[in-house]
């Protein structure tokens, strides 16, 4: 149940987007950002703000054409957000902000129990023989075939 308490901590008032990260927000992930390569020429984009930007993109559910000027162009998100997908950042940032939602919560930071009602079972095993490409499978012999040679 929403308490007060929940209101004001989950507050996005002062941001420029709603799916604008907060200080506390950046100081938990930006850690997990690696630093700019060495050599080379120097960083010169704002990773919170391609951060910002790709939480932006998913907040709203918008094209990456329709990114607001004052966030970095779009070739420089999807470069960033194909990088990050590609060494694990992505995944880093999505665990330590699980884990700090959950802890936030009052609970463990790993679940001890999964409920799966019988639809999604079901589901799950229907689907499962059609999810694997029919390249990937193994030709069948037919028994004429075998019985020719």
């Amino acid at each position: 149940m929403w308490k007060p308490e929940h209101r004001r901590a989950a507050t996005r008032r002062g941001l420029r987007y709603e799916s604008d990260l907060t200080d506390a927000e950046w100081a938990l992930v930006a850690p997990l950002i690696r630093p700019a390569k060495r050599g080379g020429r120097p960083r010169r984009v704002d990773v919170r703000e391609v951060l910002n930007a790709i939480l932006y993109v998913l907040w709203t559910g918008c094209q990456w054409k329709a990114l607001p000027k004052d966030l970095p162009p779009r070739s420089t998100v999807w470069d960033y957000l194909d990088r990050w997908d590609w060494d694990g950042t992505l995944t880093r940032i999505h665990h330590a902000l699980y884990v700090e939602v959950r802890e936030a919560a009052g609970r463990e930071a790993s679940p001890t129990a999964a409920i799966i009602d019988s639809q999604s079972a079901k589901g799950a095993q229907k689907g499962a023989l059609r999810s694997t490409p029919r390249a990937m499978t193994r030709a069948r012999r037919c028994s004429g075939a075998s019985a020719m040679s």
